[in-house]
């Protein structure tokens, strides 16, 4: 990605379930917090997993009137938030001109307005047809969260949703990358949210025994890559980036936070939910991810892991990296934040890419949280319990997906580019 058209990150935006600002997240994370507590907002006394990560203190008010935010769904709120907070760190509102013609938005979500979906099904049922909201199909498709960002602000460049289960965000990343790549827009606003958080998608993912039923201890239930992890723990965010060309952003004065150096994807071809064992199909996606950035495994210092802490994904996660890497992948720091915030789905791209942002800019690796029994089978160096100070100059990000999705992306600390004579 580094020939031609360099990218780079001028603004971040979060909500999460361990703060709703990029600083309030990161001091959380560092500060070892936990995001996830027993489900509030329904009765969960009859379901097999009762905890999550939910938002708490979140007011949409701060950016939407009440008649337009009673249109949209929950995941746009948040989209909103976020894209709100990364527009301003970028100094987007400040500025006099700007050619909306070149600037776009692709955000994704893995599920989109289920809430909205199921709510309307309830009124149907109870009240009839007559009684559905007319605003039923724009609040629940997934594409609304780019589509209101754009019409809110503007931007009439690339707009699309994108939708890969739990690569959502990162793929969205990454594309958003290649739309300025190949010169299609200046600036794009991309990233991901989701607002799953309702009684379908708990009873849902349940049946599945795909969730951990640590009910008593909600805030070590998340272990990635422990030996006796049960599942995931459900949560709701989103993660926004602004990238911009290279040259465009320091034209206008702004501060480039990072590069995205490389992006690949790939596809399992597998199963409709479980990874291919071996990690063939994740090692493709890093892969490539490297090829694009034209760097060797060993530029790697350190990998934000998918991390969801099921049995199956963080044993084939870490011998994809093995494949990938190879033997620099025991000397590559691993750790996954979901520890802390549970797994936001379509968002968790989003919000983990700005984990790796802000560890490349304060040589920061925050740590895998829950960690206390090793797995044979997960044998990397997992940055066990604690944040660690750490030199970061390439940061790798990996989300994978049901459907066999894979998706890598690699950032890069910034640095101006060599003048020579």
């Amino acid at each position: 990605m580094n020939n031609g058209r360099r990218v780079v990150v001028t603004g971040m935006g979060v909500v999460s379930p361990v703060g709703n600002s990029v600083e309030s997240a990161w001091a959380a994370l560092l500060a070892g917090e936990s995001g996830i507590g027993s489900i509030s907002r329904f009765d969960v006394s009859e379901y097999r997993s009762q905890i999550a990560g939910e938002i708490k203190d979140f007011d949409i008010s701060a950016y939407l009137e009440p008649k337009e935010a009673s249109r949209l769904d929950l995941y746009c709120h948040y989209a909103v938030a976020a894209a709100h907070e990364a527009m301003t760190q970028a100094g987007l509102f400040q500025m006099d001109e700007l050619d909306r013609e070149r600037a776009g938005v692709l955000v994704a979500s893995g599920i989109g307005g289920i809430a909205t979906t199921c709510t309307q099904q309830g009124i149907l049922t109870e009240r009839g047809p007559g009684r559905v909201s007319p605003m039923t199909i724009p609040m629940l498709i997934a594409d609304m969260g780019a589509g209101f960002l754009a019409i809110k602000h503007g931007f009439k460049g690339p707009n699309f949703g994108l939708n890969s289960a739990c690569a959502s965000a990162l793929h969205a990343i990454g594309e958003a990358a290649w739309v300025i790549r190949r010169n299609d827009a200046d600036i794009m606003l991309t990233g991901g949210s989701e607002a799953a958080l309702i009684p379908l998608s708990i009873a849902a993912f349940s049946s599945m025994r795909a969730l951990s039923t640590r009910n008593d201890n909600p805030c070590e239930a998340s272990r990635p890559f422990d030996a006796e992890r049960d599942g995931f723990v459900f949560a709701e965010g989103a993660g926004l980036l602004v990238l911009e060309e290279l040259e465009h952003a320091l034209a206008r004065g702004a501060a480039p936070l990072a590069e995205v150096a490389g992006y690949g994807a790939s596809c399992d071809a597998y199963h409709v939910t479980a990874p291919a064992a071996d990690g063939s199909g994740a090692a493709r996606a890093i892969r490539e991810a490297l090829r694009t950035a034209q760097m060797q495994p060993d530029a790697i210092d350190y990998i934000n892991a998918h991390g969801t802490s099921t049995p199956m994904n963080d044993a084939m996660e870490t011998r994809a990296i093995k494949l990938a890497l190879g033997q620099h992948a025991y000397n590559c720091a691993v750790s996954s934040t979901k520890s802390q915030t549970g797994h936001m789905l379509g968002a968790a791209g989003g919000f983990e890419s700005v984990v790796c942002i802000k560890s490349i800019l304060q040589g920061i690796i925050p740590g895998t949280m829950n960690y206390h029994t090793p797995d044979p089978e997960c044998d990397l160096d997992y940055v066990p319990n604690c944040y660690r100070k750490a030199n970061v100059n390439n940061a790798l990000k990996i989300n994978l997906g049901f459907g066999g999705h894979n998706a890598a992306v690699i950032y890069k600390k910034y640095k101006p580019a060599q003048v020579t004579s």
